[in-house]
Order: C-alpha cells, then structure tokens, then sequence
C-alpha cells in the first residue's frame, strides 16, 4: 500500500506539473516549454515515470475495406492536429485520419501526388513538427522521384523537391530540420534499368525551398571484389556497386549527424555522415549460423507442426529491413527486423524461364531463389527447365552436389544428397543459389563431376553452404555494425509454446497457427520453408528512462514488444496479435481482424491524444490501421 500511494502521489505530481507545461497565457507559456516561477530561474521538466512492465491492448482501428491489396503500410502522427497519416499504396496516396478519440479513427482526407507528378504513387510518410513530408515513386518507378512537403493542420501543399529513383522510406532529423529518404533504386522487372541507390538529404530550415544534398555510393564503384570479400553481396547483372545497393530504411542519430541505412539485399549497413552528405563505409551484416544451438529453424513447411532443429551448414542472411537507433550508456545502438529479401526480377516473364525447349532468356530479369531440393538434385536441375530453373543458374552448370564435409549428418555423401534432400529436412528450404558454392580466387566456379569428384571437365557446383533468406530474428548492433544481440529462434520458439496465444482477446492456441501465411486461412507451418514469422517492421519507444521495442511480424502477424534498456539482454515484454480468423481460406470474406503488419509509429504519452503511449500498425494485408494502448504496470 505504501509503494502503490507513492505512486499515484507521483502519478498526480507528474499530471499537475504537465498541466501547468501545457497552459498558454499572456506569459508566452505554451507547449513544451517549462513554467518559470517568478523570481527563479528554469525549472527543470518533470521526467516520465518509468513502468515496470505493459500489456499491449486494441482500442481502435481504422478499416479501408481493400483486402491483400496495400491499402494500410506506413503511418505517421502529428500530436498538434491529433491525425495519423497512413500510407495507403492501392489508392497511391496518404489517408488521413483525425485520432482525436484514438478508439474511433476518422478518415478526414487525403494526400494526393498527382499535382506534384503525374502518374506517381506515395511510398512513406513522415511527420515532425506539423509538417508532412511524403516519398513519392515516379512512374516508371526507375525514374527520379520527389519529396512533397504538406501542412498536417489543412493539408496544403508546401514544395516538392527531386530526389533519386523510387524513394521509399524517409525520416526526420531530430531537430526536424532535415529530411533524409532511402532512395532504393530497384531495378526494372527485365533488369534493362537499374538505377543508382543513394539516400538524400532534403534542407528544409525554409520548407517552401527545400534544398537537396545527396549522398551516393559511386566511391565504391570499383571496389566490388573487395566487398565481396567482406561479406557484401553484390550480384545483380553486369552491376556495380552503386546500382547494385538498395537503400531499404534509415535511422538516425541523436545529435542527426550519422545516419545508418539497411541494404536489404546486399546484407550490408551503410553509415553515412550527414552534414557532408557522404557514404563512409558498407559495412556486412554477416550470417547467422543455424546449426549452433539457439539459433535453429523450421525448415519445412510438409509436416504441419513446429519442429525448430538446428542445421548445419545452413546459413541465415540477415537482410534487415527497418532499422531503428536508440541510445543507451551514452552510445547508439541500432535495431534491426531481420526479413530477408531476395532479388527477384522478370519472373512474371514466361521468356525468362523458357518453355523446357527454348532456354530461359537471362536478359529478361533475374532470380536467385531456388528451392534447396531441386539445387541439389542428383540428377541435376535440368527438370526446372521451364518452370523456375534460373537461366544464370542453368549458364554455370547443371547441378548442385551437397559437401559431404559440412552434410553428412543428414546424409549427404558424394555425389548424392541422401536424405538432406527430403521434404522433411532441407528439401523444402528456400535458398539462394549465387553463394555457398566453391570457387576459384577469380569467382568462378569449382566444378565437380556428378560422382562428386573435382574435375574441370565437370558440370556441377558443390555447395559447402545453404544461405537462407532473412534470420526469423530481431538484432542490435553497436553504431559500426558489429551485432551486440540476436533473438535467436525465440521467435519461433514462443510460437511453438503454450504461452502465445492470438487474437485481441488472447485465447488462440499459437501452435495452432505456427508460421501460418498472413494472406489465407488454414495455413499452419505455410511459412516454415521461406522466412517463418518474417520480421520485417520495428520503431523503438523511450517511456521513463526505459527503450522498447516493438517488431512488426509480416507473416505471423502482431506486434513483439521487448525491453531493450540492456543491449546485450533484451528481455521480452508482450505480444498482441489482433488477427481474429485463422482458419476461412479467404480472410476476405470475414471479419479477419488485422493481417500483416507493414509500418509502425510509437505516440508516447506526452503527445498522445488520451495521455497514454500509443501504437500504430499499417496492416497491409487486411488494410487496416490499428491502434494500440500500453497499459503501463509501476
């Protein structure tokens, strides 16, 4: 009883005094801005209180109605005006919604690019300050893109400036007097176009004349072998560095000085320097062992349970998406969704593939996905052939051999794969088939002959390792890149157990559900075989002198909350997920609940409409903008 009082005499201290902050007057008192006794100097704000633990809970949401079509990705809030911003990709442009009742959103307008250029679409949105900044794609999406400036208050338009090809994410500097956007630069769906990748940086110290500074990664035109050599992966057709890297997701410093942005598919960190407006270095992220204990998977998707093993010789790319910096003890770290991305470029073109007799045409796109039974096939890959063989792949020979050296365990021996290649063991795992074979110190390939024995005569690859995409896991690395954290198979594991359960009202069994897909019912273990729950959102929230995270899962579904005040001992808070209907085949036709959380954006409780820390999630797939409340525990 006698902490309890403590604390609400606190609570009621810490309510008064924000009372008094939030009053204006004739004495010039307004927002943000501590009261001044007369006679005495400043006083200092009163800090947050800090809780011991919270439970995430619905209390509203917004619903579009568009189902599997992007209508609800990125959200952003302005505490001024009380609205969310949240990109909506079918429509191509930003629904706004008044959060003045966080439990009843309304749709009060929207954000159109069309009078900034024509035939464009709206990648991401962000606010500071009450101005709305929007990434806006070009069409064709190879072409230069823009950043438009609007008033979150009336949604007027400011200015508009050009940035590089398909701008994606972007983000506010601390002080809101910059703006920098991750410009990917994806190539064509033929790969005849691919732009350079780069990240502007936008001078809006005047909004109505926003000045561009771009930083580029031209320096590392050249140096591609070296970074190899590291770890980056550089590999698309006839490219080099600079339109090899894709730009994903920035995160900023605290002092808006260094910036870090995620080459998804390059697995790589760049770190930038912002006031010259200059790459400093690529740094690799690496790749997480999957035979080490803790870090294990479920590799197939055939046996409809969780069976999370190790593998080794199965390596995890990382290949983050969001990206979020904190800091903690004086130094910033860094958060990454660990989602993985494959490059995957004209498989919509029947020409790419061939037909079994005309071979696949290389020129017409690019994939390097490939399912692991059919690289390692004894017989070769040439049964693909006209289905989803890769023509690259099909250019450097005519099969795959497992190394008996690294897979023997599940029964790999030369020349044949044994028992590795089984659906219920690595058959089923997606993987890509541009690295884990052995090469020459020029790069080409060792060839093997199909009895497993080194020939230049050859015609097949030994693979000494699988790369998988993506790392069913959560990171955080120290501001150079070095990891300091990984969940691990935590992830799948708490999915896997009798304590997770799904649904806002928290009574679907998980194991149920485990690695379902977030686009159908009755899906259960859909996901084992190609990136599991899928980690692909994360925004970091300071309340009191505590960092959580939050983790969007893109497959699964709902939102990871974990206190990370400790780098290097993340501990786990709460998981809410608010997709209602798991079993109807076609969630479109029920009330599903919320399905594949895209974008998140943390309210805390000093701008938040009712006083109490918010979270927004873009669902992407049902199409719904939920809304969150932390329930705080002292």
């Amino acid at each position: 009883m006698q902490v309890r009082s403590i604390v609400q005499a606190f609570s009621i201290s810490v309510l008064s005094a924000a009372a008094l902050v939030a009053c204006g007057g004739g004495n010039g008192i307004g927002p943000g801005k501590p009261v001044t006794p007369p006679g005495q100097g400043p006083v200092k704000p009163v800090e947050e209180a800090t809780p011991v633990s919270f439970t995430l809970e619905k209390i509203g949401g917004y619903e579009t109605g568009v189902f599997g079509k992007s209508a609800a990705e990125i959200p952003a809030f302005d505490a001024a005006s009380k609205r969310a911003f949240v990109v909506n990709a079918q429509s191509g442009k930003v629904d706004v919604l008044d959060l003045t009742d966080p439990a009843k959103p309304v749709r009060v307008g929207e954000l159109a690019s069309e009078s900034v250029l024509a035939g464009s679409e709206i990648n991401s949105v962000a606010v500071h300050g009450g101005i709305v900044a929007v990434a806006i794609q070009a069409k064709p999406k190879t072409a230069n893109g823009r950043v438009a400036f609007y008033q979150a208050a009336d949604l007027s338009l400011l200015s508009h400036v050009e940035v590089g090809a398909q701008p994606d994410m972007l983000t506010f500097t601390p002080d809101g007097r910059r703006v920098l956007t991750a410009n990917e630069g994806e190539p064509s769906d033929d790969y005849q176009t691919d732009p350079e990748g780069s990240v502007s940086i936008i001078h809006i110290d005047n909004v109505k004349t926003p000045v561009v500074r771009t930083a580029d990664f031209s320096a590392f035109n050249g140096r591609e072998s070296e970074l190899r050599k590291k770890g980056v992966r550089i590999f698309g057709p006839n490219a080099n560095a600079a339109r090899d890297f894709e730009p994903e997701y920035v995160a900023l410093s605290a002092d808006g000085k260094t910036a870090w942005a995620t080459l998804q598919e390059n697995n790589a960190l760049a770190i930038i320097d912002v006031d010259a407006a200059k790459v400093l270095d690529v740094v690799p992220f690496g790749y997480k062992d999957h035979g080490v204990a803790g870090k294990g998977i479920d590799a197939s998707d055939t046996d409809l349970k969780a069976d999370i093993r190790t593998w080794p010789g199965v390596l995890g790319m990382y290949l983050p998406d969001a990206i979020a910096a904190y800091q903690a003890g004086g130094k910033t770290y860094l958060v990454t969704a660990n989602e993985g991305d494959a490059r995957a470029w004209g498989e919509g073109d029947a020409a790419y593939w061939g037909d079994g007799v005309v071979p696949g045409d290389a020129s017409k796109g690019f994939v390097e996905e490939f399912r692991a039974k059919h690289l390692i096939n004894a017989k070769g890959w040439g049964g693909r052939a006209g289905d989803d063989l890769p023509p690259q792949l099909n250019a450097l020979a005519k099969g795959g051999l497992l190394n008996p050296a690294s897979f023997a365990y599940c029964g790999a021996a030369a020349g044949t794969p044994g028992a590795c290649r089984d659906d219920d063991k690595l058959g089923r795992l997606t993987v890509s088939w541009t690295q884990g074979y052995q090469t020459h110190a020029d790069g080409s390939p060792v060839l093997y002959t199909s009895k497993g024995v080194q020939d230049p005569a050859g015609d097949r690859l030994m693979y000494d390792q699988l790369y998988a995409y993506g790392t069913r896991s959560f990171s955080i690395w120290n501001d150079k890149g070095e990891q300091v954290w990984d969940s691990g198979d935590a992830i799948e594991q708490f999915f896997a157990s009798d304590a997770c359960k799904l649904g806002a009202s928290r009574t679907i069994p998980c194991k149920d559900f485990f690695n379902s897909n977030h686009e159908a019912g009755g899906s259960l273990d859909n996901r084992s075989d190609n990136k599991g729950p899928e980690p692909e959102g994360v925004v970091v929230g300071k309340i009191g002198s505590k960092h959580f995270a939050f983790i969007g899962l893109e497959r699964m579904g709902g939102v990871l909350a974990y206190d990370i005040t400790n780098p290097s001992a993340p501990q786990f808070v709460d998981y809410l997920n608010t997709r209602e209907d798991w079993t109807t085949k076609d969630p479109s036709t029920v009330q599903a609940g919320d399905l594949g959380p895209e974008g998140l954006a943390f309210i805390p409780a000093a701008q938040s409409p009712n006083g109490k820390p918010l979270l927004l999630v873009g669902n992407e797939v049902s199409g719904s903008t939920t809304v969150m409340q932390l329930n705080l525990q002292y």
